[in-house]
């Protein structure tokens, strides 16, 4: 358990975090939410000491270990893929080595009963657990089982890391943070460079990780699919709630309402108690009733409600010119960089109105595709025309990278707006919140998600019927994208998104083109049909193949193999059994730890025994875990 006590740290005067106190549990699922600068990333930099608090202490348990994933960072790689993924098995080198000391040591020592002879034994168990854990010899195993999950192919092992964009720089970063397996796992904004099958397969993989995992997120669905409960920082302090991001939602309204009906009857009683003194307060006769309503003003606590922000970002697209019927029409459309064929063979048809998502794996064309549709990729093979009129809006994936970083905010509006709109630009900065004194600010000062919120204001400054946005909620809060959401679906002209963002493109687009294996498919439906579609067909598919490969042994394998499956298939109910009776073993270990979890939070000092039975839980959890481990293990092979 990582224990935080009266955490306080200042940014500028101000409190991010103001004696701040709660516990991580060893299994905890937990996501981080506040607006922007509420001090998220701050306080994942001082969970894993990167960053020291100005006081306060951060408690953790002799041995464990904590991972952290920053939200930028500028990896320095050297290897290629795989050889940069095994390097997260520095640490089982250093264990292994560790064990053949040990092992050496306690066959020579003849001192059986002495106590260095049995710490000596214990840490010998502790070492061989945390091997059995790590996975000893399946190193490359694993590795190439995380790198594919999260998107690499077979084909990118022995390619050097340095020759991938940073995005997928940050994937290889990721990967050895998983296959470190650390207890407490800090991931920041883990799903920016990843596409939807990535992140479903990190959310599996997230759903029967170990230890612990803290994360902060943007993305609605990846918070809901994965955490279990949710710690909202806002204006220095913190309100833990047991449950994931979309039921918090729902809850801290209800809390905030309940303040507000509290404090209006707070007022209320104070008017009347105060309307009272005034009115008897040179009566003799009521001198001892006012002094005593006088008395209950003073010992009056105001209540307090917590302060929301009401800053949102507010526009509307300007109405989407005429057009013709048909906006884009391809015909065996083809790209290739050198040897590498991206797509070939493409037709689509798009007609005006008409609102699409491009949605695949990162690599297989969706950007490339977008840059074709714009003009910013002219040698192609086949056919590509824009229909009459068509006047388009780009919103490039690294569109805030290609702003002007030496202009000012108001230089880079000003260079583009004409006519009526100049004197309106001030007006349509504020709308983006940036205020009067943010306006005169070097854009290359800006953070992420300024720099995002200033090239949407640019797609404003011009009347377009075909927008083309790729990855536009990048950077962006969940309000922010929730009022780019709501004015996308009010925007009159045709559509095209390009996001891996599943809440956002969630009943935004009715029609989708899955880029895969060099082809596009067309899926007429919403994200979360297409999802559920692509997951019936994957169960069908490993069916068939069940049945094909049954269906082929049957004939051949006779009796002996019959009975050879039904032992097979005994073995594996009674792992599978022994892997859920462990669960529900430490579940009720877990149980009983925080019942004693809560008793020390009220800083009561306990008894020698309270303590003793205390660790005893926590030895009895630690051998529990190792336990569950290898029982996964057996299943699993």
């Amino acid at each position: 358990m990582i224990s935080v006590n009266n955490l306080s740290v200042q940014f500028t005067g101000t409190n991010l975090f103001d004696h701040v106190t709660f516990n991580i549990g060893d299994h905890d699922r937990i996501g981080l939410v506040g607006m922007n600068g509420a001090g998220k990333s701050t306080l994942l930099k001082i969970l894993c000491g990167w960053q020291e608090p100005e006081s306060g202490t951060i408690v953790m348990a002799t041995g464990q270990t904590v991972g952290y994933l920053p939200q930028e960072m500028v990896p320095d790689s050297i290897g290629t893929v795989l050889e940069e993924a095994l390097t997260a098995f520095d640490q089982l080198d250093n264990l292994e080595k560790e064990q053949e000391r040990l092992t050496a040591e306690i066959a020579e020592r003849m001192d059986y009963d002495s106590p260095e002879y049995t710490r000596l034994l214990e840490r010998h168990n502790e070492v061989t657990e945390h091997l059995a854990m790590l996975g000893g010899g399946r190193r490359q195993e694993q590795a190439e089982k995380v790198l594919l999950g999260l998107g690499f192919k077979h084909s990118d092992f022995d390619r050097p890391v340095a020759v991938f964009s940073g995005g997928w720089q940050m994937r290889v970063e990721l990967a050895k943070l998983l296959l470190r397996h650390p207890d407490f796992l800090l991931l920041d904004e883990p799903t920016n460079h990843l596409d939807i099958v990535s992140i479903q397969w990190l959310e599996n993989y997230l759903g029967s990780y170990s230890g612990a995992v803290v994360l902060v997120s943007h993305d609605r669905t990846f918070l809901d699919n994965i955490t279990k409960r949710t710690i909202e920082i806002t204006a220095g302090r913190i309100y833990d709630y047991k449950c994931p991001y979309s039921e918090y939602v729902v809850q801290m309204q209800e809390r905030r309402a309940s303040q507000m009906a509290q404090l209006t009857n707070q007022q209320r009683q104070v008017a009347q108690i105060e309307a009272f003194i005034e009115r008897f307060r040179y009566k003799a006769t009521k001198s001892k009733q006012v002094q005593s309503r006088i008395k209950m003003l003073e010992r009056m606590e105001t209540i307090k409600v917590d302060e929301v922000s009401t800053e949102s970002i507010h526009f509307q697209f300007p109405p989407a010119p005429h057009s013709g019927k048909i906006v884009i029409e391809a015909q065996h459309l083809g790209k290739a960089y050198g040897d590498n064929q991206v797509f070939d063979g493409v037709d689509f048809t798009l007609t005006s109105g008409r609102k699409v998502a491009f949605v695949g794996r990162n690599g297989e064309g969706k950007s490339t595709m977008a840059k074709i549709i714009v003009g910013d990729i002219n040698d192609y093979t086949g056919t590509f025309r824009l229909g009459a009129g068509v006047a388009l809006g780009y919103y490039a994936q690294n569109q805030a990278a290609m702003l002007n970083l030496d202009r000012t905010v108001f230089e880079t509006i000003d260079d583009i707006a004409q006519g009526d709109i100049r004197p309106k630009i001030r007006n349509i900065l504020g709308s983006f919140l940036f205020s009067d004194d943010d306006i005169d600010k070097k854009v290359k000062v800006l953070s992420g998600g300024e720099k995002a919120r200033l090239a949407l204001a640019k797609l404003l400054l011009t009347p377009s019927n075909l927008l083309v946005l790729d990855e536009p909620t990048n950077h962006l809060d969940m309000n922010s994208k929730d009022i780019l959401k709501n004015a996308l679906l009010q925007y009159t002209g045709t559509l095209i998104v390009v996001s891996h963002d599943r809440d956002f493109l969630s009943g935004l687009t009715d029609e989708l083109y899955e880029f895969r294996d060099g082809a596009v498919h067309e899926f007429k439906g919403d994200i979360m049909e297409f999802l559920e579609a692509q997951s019936t067909q994957n169960a069908q598919a490993t069916q068939a193949i069940q049945n094909a490969q049954s269906t082929q042994k049957a004939p051949t394998a006779g009796k002996a193999a019959y009975e050879q499956s039904k032992e097979r298939e005994r073995e594996r109910r009674k792992l599978q059994n022994a892997v859920k009776q462990k669960e529900q073993e430490i579940e009720a270990i877990e149980a009983e730890i925080a019942a004693k979890d809560a008793i020390l939070a009220t800083g009561e000092a306990q008894s020698a025994d309270f303590y003793k039975a205390y660790q005893s839980l926590k030895d009895q959890l630690e051998q529990k875990m190792s336990e569950w481990e290898e029982a996964v293990i057996a299943a699993e092979e």
